[in-house]
């Protein structure tokens, strides 16, 4: 008997890495008027020249209760466990739609093991954390042991960005629009990030321009290193990944021993931030968070 580990595509682990350590991501889906694509089956260049092109916005929707039941099932037949861990609740039902599978699953199956997490974040916050389970689970440990790793690993993961334009939060609705005008009157770059705490998105501070803003990513970074030390950075960007090139070499210069890596940011995220956004996920060595428990 093993632990299967499921995440969403929201995580945007590699698929190299889903290879390896055998980790299942489930997609989440975006809707054109004339289009409908799931988040693991698009060119991302594709996707962001659409928007761009043509204006439109998409909404995106989560797994059903049924596709997680049908996943779960599968797994359980074969005799396995499941530790689950899902983009935050707030920013998706993906989380509520697989507790609700679980519940049915455990009508069918009441010895079954699953354990539903809410990573209360997502992008590769989220897959730092399921990298982690996943890891314990390909060695074998115990099933408690894989979900116990994945809730510490919660309370050390943290995530800040910055859009290259405000353009794409406009139209998504994502902030005022008074704050937007402000933003591109005086050259204003917002710095986002994810509250641990209520699982969103929220403003961290501002700053004179897209340099600058990198500069406060940067400082925030380095306090959370000398506080509670570093085992992982994740660079992110959105078609932008000769700025995420030289982000990397900035931070190699700071944290040469520590294991740094580029993502992209795929089109259920992407679409609320726009091309050009770049960002920095971590995973510390201590924890940063007290969160209180799901």
């Amino acid at each position: 008997m093993a632990t299967c580990i499921i995440s969403d595509t929201t995580s945007y682990i590699s698929l190299e890495l889903q290879k390896e350590l055998g980790i299942k991501l489930v997609p989440l889906s975006v809707h054109f008027p004339d289009e409908s694509i799931q988040e693991d089956q698009v060119d991302y260049n594709y996707f962001y020249e659409k928007i761009s092109k043509g204006g439109i916005i998409p909404t995106s929707s989560q797994p059903s209760s049924w596709d997680f039941l049908t996943i779960f099932k599968e797994i359980i037949a074969a005799g396995d466990d499941i530790v689950a861990i899902f983009i935050s609740s707030v920013m998706s039902g993906t989380f509520i739609n697989a507790t609700s599978a679980k519940m049915e699953l455990l009508e069918e199956f009441p010895d079954a093991k699953v354990e539903i997490i809410d990573s209360r974040t997502n992008c590769m916050a989220l897959g730092a954390i399921v990298l982690e389970a996943a890891r314990l689970a390909k060695n074998n440990a115990a099933f408690d042991e894989v979900v116990a790793s994945a809730i510490k690993a919660r309370n050390c993961v943290s995530f800040y960005f910055t859009p290259k334009v405000l353009d794409f939060l406009i139209k998504g609705g994502r902030i005022g629009t008074a704050s937007a005008f402000i933003g591109k009157i005086l050259d204003i770059n917002l710095v986002l990030t994810v509250d641990m705490n209520k699982g969103m998105t929220h403003l961290y501070t501002k700053a004179r321009g897209f340099a600058k803003a990198l500069t406060k990513i940067y400082e925030a970074l380095d306090k959370d290193y000398l506080q509670y030390g570093l085992m992982s950075i994740y660079i992110h960007h959105i078609s932008a990944k000769d700025e995420a090139e030289k982000i990397k070499e900035i931070i190699k210069e700071r944290y040469p021993d520590v294991s740094i890596n580029i993502c992209s940011i795929g089109p259920v995220i992407g679409t609320h931030v726009g091309p050009g956004t770049v960002g920095i996920a971590y995973r510390t060595e201590k924890p940063i968070h007290e969160l209180d428990p799901d």
